[in-house]
């Protein structure tokens, strides 16, 4: 007799994967997340040289560091949804092979309009953090998903401090060429490392890519994010930078309208206006300006000379190195993350975070004399970053169906990226206004100010408590062991379906997985989580 096969909703129980093949996922995908990281940072410790070895004006340089910034706030929400529906260790390898490729450019050219390009195709790599936490999600037990998770979103935080030492060591004894060689061939033995260890998760979302949504949300973005990072430079009044903030609300506005008449949208906007979502979200971006932050005054207050009465005096290896605690306490906290987030969940592990962020600039404030004080306030401000960031995809996660979780992460990783242009456009303008003249009047020199750091910390401070005021009306999730608990199907809408083949009569009244093997959990009661 032919067998009947039926469409059935996804419940958001999945396949427990076994366990012996799920024990290199987390390492390989932390490391491409890693990775991604490095390839952002490796230009810190030449961008204030970047005129002089592009040939360039200053202005110009700059938009070697803006392309990938633009690139990466575009391809992230694009490549999550595309690994949605298309698979997301496909889509992974794909954004990696893609940074590999810029890098390889990067490392051919001195020309300033090539360099932009390779600098563009790099940041499509950004899209490896939610598709690696997608795949995560899909993939590995529950017991080990919180600190997997906590890993994988913290990895942009790991790679960008581990990364400053060793570029500074290269830019400063090599060619300023190998720094994009060492990405590349980080790159590649990611790609190696994923396509050999990591399975391709069977989970998909259904319906087809949303082309004209894809382009409207990245031109919408890059009419937002252009004249943040660029207002210093044109003037923030200047008709070009009011124009184009303009004209991103308006693109933006008819994307969204778009958006929810259309059967299959790039971003499930009633998911997202939900409150869970939407209040993660906006904490994300307060998270992403406070991360911004030590990351560009640390690193100057240490270089300045002494002669300025505050600097620190310390070469560019040696200032590396003492921000370097910022990524390596950010990675030491994942385990931390998962024993908290189990006990009183990720809403409480997002606030303690938040709190230990506004401590750590707070003490800052008082604490910027000596290179081991910027030492401590790398530790404390790497603690409460761990936590905030690792507590960002299991709030996420936790509201969103399974399938459609590629988009929802890539999403929330724009939001960090947008805090972060945020941060550097305000604190730039800071520093910039603040700056003070040192040297004789035939060789002055325009530098920062303390009164620009100090500034900068307070700015900072108070986005993080802004934060944590919008993470106090977050919904509490139940903790169960783990961080992830699935939103009731009657908050986020219709779930998606799956052909699978009948189940048997045998299994009437219980779950049925995604592949349709039977679940002994029972369904969850109408308008809630059990």
């Amino acid at each position: 007799m032919r067998r009947r096969t039926k469409r059935i909703r996804h419940t958001g129980e999945l396949p427990r994967p076994p366990k012996a093949r799920s024990g290199p996922i987390v390492p390989v995908l932390a490391f491409a997340g890693i990775t991604v990281a490095v390839m952002q940072t490796l230009l810190v410790p030449v961008i204030k040289d970047l005129p002089v070895l592009l040939s360039t004006d200053p202005a110009n340089a700059t938009w070697v560091m803006t392309a990938t910034l633009l690139a990466g706030a575009v391809s992230t929400p694009i490549m999550g949804r595309l690994g949605d529906l298309y698979g997301k260790r496909r889509m992974l390898l794909a954004s990696l092979a893609v940074m590999v490729i810029g890098s390889l450019i990067c490392a051919s050219t001195d020309d300033l309009v090539v360099m932009i390009v390779g600098r563009a195709l790099q940041g499509f790599a950004m899209g490896a953090i939610p598709l690696g936490i997608g795949i995560m999600r899909d993939e590995l037990p529950r017991e080990k998903l919180g600190s997997a998770m906590a890993l994988m979103s913290s990895s942009i935080g790991v790679g960008g401090g581990l990364a400053l030492p060793a570029a500074a060591l290269v830019a400063q004894h090599t060619d300023w060429h190998a720094l994009f060689l060492g990405s590349a061939g980080l790159g590649v033995l990611a790609m190696a490392l994923t396509y050999t260890l990591v399975p391709e998760p069977p989970l998909r979302a259904p319906g087809t890519f949303d082309f004209i949504g894809a382009f409207g949300l990245s031109l919408g973005l890059v009419l937002l994010l252009l004249p943040i990072t660029k207002g210093g430079d044109w003037g923030w009044a200047s008709a070009p930078t009011l124009g184009l903030l303009a004209a991103s609300v308006t693109v933006l506005v008819l994307w969204g309208l778009f958006e929810l008449r259309t059967p299959a949208p790039l971003v499930d906007l009633r998911t997202t206006a939900r409150r869970e979502v939407l209040l993660t979200n906006l904490a994300s971006i307060m998270v992403g300006v406070a991360f911004y932050a030590v990351s560009l005054v640390l690193p100057q207050l240490l270089q300045l000379p002494t002669s300025t009465g505050y600097g620190l005096g310390q070469s560019m290896v040696v200032a590396g190195l003492c921000v370097a605690p910022l990524g390596v306490t950010m990675m030491f906290v994942a385990p931390l993350y998962a024993r908290i987030s189990a006990r009183r969940g990720p809403k409480s592990t997002l606030m303690l975070g938040m709190l230990i962020i506004a401590i750590g600039y707070g003490a800052g404030l008082g604490l910027l004399s000596a290179a081991w004080q910027t030492v401590l306030i790398a530790v404390v401000l790497g603690a409460g970053i761990g936590l905030a960031y690792s507590s960002l995809p299991a709030l996420i996660i936790g509201a969103v169906d399974p399938s459609e979780t590629g988009a929802a992460n890539g999403l929330n990783t724009l939001m960090r990226s947008i805090g972060t242009s945020v941060s550097s456009a305000v604190i730039g303008m800071v520093l910039a206004n603040t700056s003070v003249t040192m040297g004789s009047v035939q060789g002055s020199v325009q530098v920062p100010s303390m009164e620009g750091f100090r500034i900068s910390f307070l700015i900072a401070t108070g986005a993080v408590l802004i934060g944590l005021v919008l993470a106090a009306f977050l919904p509490s999730q139940r903790p169960s062991g783990h961080p992830v608990l699935l939103a009731s199907s009657a908050d986020a809408g219709p779930p998606p379906v799956v052909s699978v083949q009948a189940a048997p009569a045998a299994t009437a009244g219980r779950t049925v997985r995604h592949d349709g093997a039977p679940s002994s959990a029972a369904p969850p009661p109408p308008g809630g989580t059990p």
